[in-house]
């Protein structure tokens, strides 16, 4: 009990290197704490050593300087938003800007003698001739307005995916297909992503719904990322944070070669054959130009053919890392059992359901996020009247071929209906 308890405590802890998201407000930036690394943060230099060691969910204020310290906890009593006097309406203050006694000079005189964000604002509210006579609802909208202005002020958050989505729809949300937070959760639940199962993903959502089933499934069964191009896209999933043993449930497989998977003529040494053989070719040459008789450009040409060598063998085994990857993937896909496929992408969605849909056993669901839908065609656009923000959500069960074939052969075999001859039908006038 003592053990879980301790490790509970360091999960909750700060760490160097760990992956965190700052928040200010309803601004979200995710970053890597690191010492004596300069953080910007809207518009201002953050410097996050202090932050480790402390709990997740803890607030700082930022000093001068950038350096933060942790905010100690307000005394309710003198929490200036309690405001005992408010007036009954604002129909008699005049908003002629005299109602402010102090200038900008005394404001930037108290931020000179050492005072915070909140006591600012409260000598804000003390040397205003009308805040009192505002009514309860103004006041609170004064504060706030204030609080945005004065308070430096810096939580930091553990990762999740919800936080992360509300961060990539705030701040770029073309990078996520404008995908909403609690769409994703749909996606989640409809694609029934629990741990232990295996998942076929594919998006272009900046990794940020890989990460998002990958925390769902908490690091227990197999996930195959589908990815176009050259190479998968995982910036979202990293802002995660996840542990090492989560990275050994992701598997990669290229899109291009789904169709090559399902013939059976997949060749997982194919190109990296074509890239050997480029390098020796390459080589060949300068082995054979390699005659000189000064010692100190021999030395010097060894060097580079030592380095030359050096890279070649490493790009050998990143090759061959990326070959026992790709034949792993295709392995796990050949079984063509998986529980779910997760679809979110800025492509039409229909080949690439269709395609994969083949890796999924049946009475297995799928879900499909896009963001662009033309309802008949040729007629309707919504591209060009719907908001920015949003999407639309396909979901299923997968159905066996052999079920409804045999269904199709036992509905064949039954009698046709009779057809009611016109001449026996009487006709009243």
């Amino acid at each position: 009990m003592a053990e879980s308890g301790v490790d509970c405590d360091v999960e909750c802890r700060i760490t160097e290197g760990d992956y965190v998201v700052l928040k200010r407000g309803d601004v979200y930036k995710s970053v890597q704490v690191e010492r004596k690394k300069k953080i910007i943060f809207e518009k201002q230099w953050i410097f996050l050593d202090a932050v480790i060691g402390e709990l997740y969910g803890s607030s700082f204020d930022v000093n001068p300087g950038g350096h933060v310290s942790l905010q100690k906890p307000k005394n309710s009593g003198g929490d200036s938003s309690e405001s005992k006097e408010a007036g009954q309406d604002n129909r008699h203050i005049l908003d002629d800007g005299k109602s402010q006694k102090l200038t900008r000079d005394d404001i930037e005189s108290l931020k000179e003698q050492g005072l915070k964000g909140q006591e600012i604002i409260q000598q804000l509210i003390n040397n205003s001739t009308t805040f009192r006579d505002k009514t309860e609802f103004a006041q609170e909208k004064y504060i706030k307005k204030k609080k945005k202005k004065y308070e430096s002020k810096v939580t930091v958050l553990k990762p999740t995916a919800r936080i992360l989505a509300m961060m990539y729809h705030g701040r770029e949300p073309g990078k996520v297909c404008h995908l909403r937070y609690d769409t994703l959760a749909q996606m989640l639940t409809l694609g029934n992503i629990h741990a232990g199962s295996k998942i076929v993903v594919f998006e272009t959502c900046a990794g940020l719904v890989l990460g998002s089933v990958m925390e769902r499934m908490g690091g227990h069964g197999s996930l195959i990322q589908m990815y176009p191009g050259g190479g998968p896209v995982r910036a979202g999933m990293e802002s995660f944070g996840f542990p090492s043993h989560f990275h050994e449930t992701l598997h990669e497989f290229p899109l291009c070669k789904v169709n090559a998977l399902l013939a059976g003529t997949l060749n997982v040494d194919e190109k990296e054959t074509e890239s050997e053989n480029n390098g020796q070719s390459k080589e060949q040459p300068s082995q054979s130009m390699e005659v000189n008789t000064n010692p100190e450009e021999a030395k010097k040409m060894a060097e580079r053919e030592k380095l030359r060598e050096q890279r070649a063998q490493e790009k050998r085994v990143k090759m061959e890392e990326k070959k026992k990857r790709l034949a792993a993937a295709a392995a796990l896909l050949e079984g063509q059992d998986a529980d779910g496929l997760v679809i979110a992408s800025r492509y039409h969605p229909c080949p690439v359901l269709l395609g994969l849909l083949r890796f999924v056993a049946p009475s297995r669901p799928f879900v499909v996020f896009c963001q662009y839908r033309e309802v008949l065609p040729n007629r309707t656009h919504p591209v060009l009247l719907m908001s920015g923000g949003g999407g639309y959500l396909l979901s299923g069960i997968t159905v066996s071929a052999d079920a409804s074939t045999s269904g199709a052969a036992q509905k064949t075999g039954e009698p046709a209906a009779k057809r009611i001859k016109l001449d026996d039908v009487n006709i009243s006038a």
